[in-house]
């Protein structure tokens, strides 16, 4: 694992799993907001790196997580077995559909998302990686729905996803009667048009908020925002 993917306060093992820590799921566990929620769901935890970040981040939180790979499942157990946060910690193995109708599965006051963003597009021959990074519309339209039957009253769903997708998740979302509050655009450098964006959704129907995330300063300088923002996980900073 790369230096800029040390944690400071827990480890993260990826062995065998195939599975990396990207700058798309520690910006999504740096950011998503969750304010004072007593229960998180994180789908497609991977490794559980979003999971953890968000037990660090919220002391009050159960925080659970739902993951199909079994190898990445297996992983993400260890982490979150050996993590500061374990009791805080739970993970269902299969898809998040499968959530429905489970005993204790209780609303939640948010769900969060790094999901498969390459949509009906050719797939990689190593069929494990494209289960990770690819999807049908289908997979959209049921995490809307499933978010609207699962989140409580005020809660919200966070995802972090391309342009394209995210505009379509915009409208799957709104059939489920679920609109956006915040849309962050995520940029490399400030002259960069944006490559990501962290989309807030909740039950309220307002005019977004809407802002920028900037992760570099100049090449190989991270900016002040990107800083601030991972400067309690990250043993670089």
């Amino acid at each position: 694992m790369s230096d800029i993917f040390r944690f400071k306060q827990f480890n993260v093992d990826q062995a065998g799993c195939g599975m990396r820590v990207n700058t798309d799921g520690v910006l999504l566990g740096a950011l998503a907001s969750a304010g004072s929620a007593r229960k998180i769901l994180d789908i497609g935890t991977g490794t559980g790196v979003i999971a953890l970040m968000l037990a660090q981040r919220f002391e009050r939180a159960g925080v659970n997580a739902v993951e199909i790979d079994s190898r990445a499942a297996a992983a993400a157990r260890k982490n979150f077995r050996q993590s500061p946060f374990a009791s805080r910690l739970d993970l269902f193995e299969g898809y998040f559909q499968q959530l429905s109708g489970q005993p204790g599965q209780a609303e939640y006051d948010v769900i969060v998302s790094n999901p498969p963003f390459f949509i009906d597009s050719l797939r990689n021959k190593d069929i494990r990686r494209s289960e990770a990074r690819h999807a049908t519309t289908s997979f959209y339209e049921d995490m809307a729905s499933f978010a609207a039957s699962h989140l409580s009253g005020s809660g919200t769903l966070v995802l972090i996803l391309p342009e394209e997708t995210n505009r379509l998740m915009i409208n799957y979302a709104a059939r489920s009667g679920l609109y956006p509050l915040s849309v962050v655009s995520v940029s490399s450098f400030e002259s960069s048009e944006p490559h990501r964006y962290i989309s807030t959704f909740s039950f309220e129907r307002v005019e977004p908020l809407l802002s920028r995330f900037v992760i570099y300063k100049s090449r190989g300088v991270y900016s002040t925002q990107y800083r601030n923002a991972l400067e309690n996980f990250l043993t670089i900073f």
